[in-house]
């Protein structure tokens, strides 16, 4: 009794102990051993010699196939630190012995899954995960002793060889205690355990091969939406229905609104009719801070959030995955989602540990750098880029430079912005309160993408599966609109599109806005002012024709969308009293508020935050007094609503740093866009800023909520500061 508690009480004391599974025979006969079961080690293992020489911390074991990841690897632990030395830091799984995964408890006494900590070795990580402390003796696999050509694990031991063959050996080496002892031998160590990227990337795994559909609208049943039949619905609205024959206007406003198609259609594939959705898949890069900050629990919901966008992503997607801190690393090419990929990808992700600085230029360099580089593209691109943190190396350099205005265009590559000739979106994630909105969202607004602000930590996957939800039913690209004056003497007058690039003709007959991509049933309105000349005696006078054009992703077929004439009744005298048009008079209401937006965050820079209050308050007085804020209007509402938190958070400097001027920004990049972006409680199925949100995000969205353990997201509080205005009757 005495020599095997004193043989348990050594190995505890090396910190080295390392739990090989049992059989159930072998658990149940020695489930009245009075050792410690963590500490056992096998008697093979403990009777082979040592890889690297003599010592008393070095071992040799077999250990199972690694198991495969599954998403019960990623469900967090409710019982804090009660049960954290059940749970694997890395995966986030149960650690219970004879589950068929050995276990490995390190110098500091932690505890984690082998596999999963062998693999965060591989990927270069030699601190612990959860202390920080740096490891003296690391684990790694079997396969890497062939980089070791001078080691003595080519042991003529036939225990060791027949591990080796099997590809299942596991070791624990120790590391040089100073750089210059034994460097001829480890000289060539980080390039086993830091995975140099290559030059070039153009490693993306081959695309899957897509089954050709048949758009054959006659072998649909009546009523069914064929593929390719169903094109954007373009709609127009005057300011006015009717102007008289006297009457000339300087500036009258048409409203142009656009609604992409349906995400499911009923196609034909191989010549059998079949009612699915068809959705072009996508190449997904996303670049995500593991910097010091995102340390503890913001790297495990972050973990959990990648893990739900690997589950959701189709054979046909794929992913490739960037991590930066101090420096950037590609953790795999591009990657199809197939069952293994999936698998590789959990695996990988969950190898992510934090440390260093916050170096997004080249996380994001990185980022493009793989659409760029790929050989193969999926008709669908994004770029998806978290951080909680601020950038240490471009735009505050740590260095000593100083700077008088930091420069926020050299976070993004020149060739990732929209006037850089190649269109990649980078939607932007703004991690907690210590994150710098600004850059964040500069980067959002010159690639194209949007910036979501997330201010709870837990709300991470909401935020992405929204996201997530739209990026994967796009259903229009390269989208165009065109504008054509009417008449002779009608000309165009300015063009509100919000962020999306408009361009009018010199002689202002002639005018385009283009939009870009288009998620199923998303809507663009836009508003084009035009001047409405004397009509002698016409009874109507045609003021605009709108089309659009735009190309199909999965065919990459252009499609035209016929020009609609927009035409007003011009009678002798209007005898009725003109009301006007509420379609028309919300957008305005949307504008009104942006620009409200930016003018009290310009104020509010200045440090004059009441005059910030004050900008707000009368936009909202405005909005609730105009014709569609008296009717209840859905919109107006959420608008109130969405300016009353600004208020909020204006209430004094600290708060507006900490969390306006990021809740700020996410609106108005929601609003130029008409985009849903994730900021407060805007993913909860009661908020009222969900005014973008298609059902393909809501659907998304809802799948996130019910895989969450909680089932709900915790809500802002909010204050009483700015009570809410009463409805209109």
């Amino acid at each position: 009794m005495g020599s095997r508690w004193r043989k348990a009480k050594l190995s505890l004391g090396l910190n080295l102990c390392v739990y090989v599974p049992k059989t159930l025979d072998e658990i149940t006969s020695s489930s009245s051993s009075t050792v410690p079961s963590p500490s056992v080690v096998s008697s093979d293992a403990a009777a082979l010699p040592s890889p690297v020489g003599p010592g008393p911390s070095d071992f040799t074991m077999l250990m199972p196939t690694t198991p495969t990841p599954s998403s019960s690897g990623l469900r967090l632990s409710k019982s804090g630190s009660r049960s954290s030395k059940k749970t694997c830091a890395i995966c986030l799984g149960t650690m219970k012995p004879g589950d068929g995964h050995a276990l490995f408890t390190a110098e500091c006494s932690h505890t984690f899954h082998f596999h999963c900590i062998a693999s965060n070795v591989k990927h270069g990580n030699q601190d612990c995960p959860i202390c920080r402390t740096k490891w003296k003796e690391i684990p790694f696999r079997g396969s890497l002793l062939s980089d070791y050509p001078n080691d003595q694990a080519t042991t003529s031991n036939p225990v060791v060889n027949r591990a080796q063959d099997d590809g299942q050996m596991n070791l624990l080496r120790r590391l040089p205690r100073t750089a210059s002892s034994n460097r001829h031998q480890y000289h060539h160590l980080p390039s086993i355990f830091h995975d140099l990227d290559p030059t070039r990337f153009n490693d993306d795994e081959p695309l899957e091969a897509v089954p050709i559909l048949d758009p054959n609208p006659d072998a649909s049943p009546p009523g069914c939406m064929t593929a390719g039949t169903t094109t954007i619905e373009v709609k127009t609205f005057t300011e006015l229905s009717e102007i008289s024959q006297s009457d000339c206007r300087d500036s009258f406003t048409v409203l142009i609104h656009l609604k992409a198609p349906i995400f499911n259609v009923n196609v034909r594939a191989h010549g059998k009719e079949e009612s699915r959705s068809t959705r072009a898949p996508i190449d997904l890069i996303t670049v995500l801070d593991v910097s010091g900050s995102m340390a503890g629990t913001k790297l495990a919901l972050l973990k959990r959030a990648m893990g739900f966008v690997i589950q959701n992503l189709g054979p046909s997607d794929r992913l490739s995955v960037i991590s930066f801190s101090s420096t950037a690393r590609r953790l795999f090419p591009l990657r199809r989602m197939s069952e293994s990929g999936r698998q590789k990808s959990l695996l990988a992700v969950n190898s992510l540990t934090s440390n260093g600085g916050t170096n997004i230029a080249e996380g994001l360099r990185k980022g493009v750098k793989v659409v760029e580089d790929r050989k193969e593209k999926n008709p669908v691109c994004s770029v998806i880029l978290l951080s909680d943190g601020q950038d240490t190396y471009t735009v505050f350099p740590t260095n000593g430079m100083h700077r008088s205005q930091p420069d926020y265009c050299a976070l993004l590559p020149s060739s990732a912005r929209r006037d850089g000739g190649q269109s990649i979106p980078v939607h932007v994630f703004g991690f907690g309160a210590d994150h710098d909105s600004e850059s964040l969202h500069s980067i959002s607004e010159a690639s194209g993408g949007t910036f979501s602000f997330i201010e709870a930590e837990a709300a991470i996957q909401d935020a992405f599966a929204q996201c997530i939800g739209g990026l994967l039913s796009v259903v229009a690209q390269e989208l165009h609109v065109q504008v054509d004056a009417g008449d002779n003497e009608v000309q165009l007058g300015p063009i509100k599109s919000g962020s999306y690039a408009n361009h009018t003709t010199e002689d202002k007959r002639r005018g385009s806005i283009h939009v870009g991509d288009l998620y199923a049933e998303e809507e663009r309105d836009f508003l084009v002012s035009v001047n409405v000349p004397l009509a002698g005696c016409n009874e109507e006078s045609l003021l605009l024709k709108v089309g659009c054009s735009y190309k199909e992703p999965l065919t990459k077929e252009t499609v035209n969308v016929s020009m609609v004439e927009v035409r007003i009744a011009r009678p002798l005298v209007v005898i009725s009293q003109q009301v006007t048009s509420i379609e028309v008079n919300r957008q305005k209401c949307r504008l009104d508020a942006a620009e409200a937006m930016v003018e009290s965050r310009s104020a509010a820079e200045q440090g004059e935050l009441s005059k910030a209050v004050s900008i707000l308050e009368q936009c909202r007085g405005r909005i609730l007094e105009s014709v569609s804020g008296k009717s209840g209007d859905r919109l107006c509402m959420a608008l109130d609503a969405e300016l009353r938190e600004m208020q909020e958070r204006m209430a004094d400097r600290q708060r507006y740093e900490a969390t306006g001027r990021a809740y700020m920004l996410s609106g108005l990049s929601s609003h130029s866009w008409q985009r849903a972006t994730a900021r407060g409680d805007s993913t909860d199925s009661a908020s009222l800023l969900q005014s973008y949100q298609t059902t393909s995000m809501a659907v998304m969205l809802q799948r996130s909520k019910t895989m969450t353990p909680s089932g709900r997201r915790p809500q802002i509080k909010h204050t009483n500061s700015f009570p809410a205005r009463p409805e209109p009757r």
